[in-house]
């Protein structure tokens, strides 16, 4: 968004925005986000193998509803950030206690397992994989979200950048736990983690000079 632009909005006051607009832009790219990662995901990388019978399992659906937890902190944060001079509310600590939780839960994975098998635990058999690939097709999907973020009018350019990568990285994840084998807490707790905090770090380094205001 221009200055000149914003300066013209915010001096009509806020009924010359229209209801739920921020919404509805953040929304639509996420869901072509969301698609695009699904295609991405099952075209080219391809289901689990065993997907069937791994549906059943509780690991299964943890490894959804990690990710789809911090896409929905990170849509709420980005919403407000999209506004001028509003923070991510209580989205970032929400966030925090889910990460503590998740953390705090593999820990007692880990000292329940046998001490020769913790680093398979966390390693797992495709650990760097994981990371790569989850960054990987977060990049469309967190530029889709910059370009969204361009038509509002964010003032706090790092947090805004932060909340679209996690967004992209928590739409990323969960297509790609489709494809991931991998069924121990601590693995998700470690690579999903790091995957997701890949495009986070890298949205608030970007957008200072993408999000910036000409």
């Amino acid at each position: 968004m221009k200055t000149d632009a914003l300066i013209a909005m915010l001096a009509q006051g806020e009924a010359a925005v229209a209801p739920h607009a921020v919404e509805r832009r953040l929304a639509a790219t996420v869901g072509a986000g969301l698609a695009l990662a699904l295609v991405a995901v099952l075209a080219g990388l391809g289901a689990r193998a065993d997907i069937a019978s791994a549906v059943h399992l509780p690991m299964f659906w943890w490894k959804l509803v990690v990710p789809l937890a911090v896409l929905a902190l990170a849509f709420a944060a980005a919403r407000r950030l999209a506004s001028p001079g509003r923070s991510a509310g209580p989205a970032l600590a929400l966030a925090g206690v889910l990460l503590a939780l998740l953390w705090a839960a593999a820990g007692v994975d880990l000292a329940a397992a046998p001490a020769a098998s913790r680093q398979a635990l966390i390693l797992g058999h495709s650990a760097l994989a994981c990371v790569a690939l989850i960054a990987l097709l977060s990049l469309p999907i967190l530029a889709a979200l910059f370009v969204a973020l361009r038509a509002l009018a964010p003032t706090r350019l790092g947090a805004a950048g932060a909340a679209a990568g996690a967004l992209a990285g928590g739409i990323a994840a969960a297509a790609y736990a489709l494809h991931c084998d991998e069924m121990a807490l601590p693995f998700l707790a470690a690579w999903y983690v790091l995957g997701m905090a890949v495009p986070a770090a890298l949205g608030a380094m970007l957008a200072p000079r993408f999000l910036r205001w000409a």
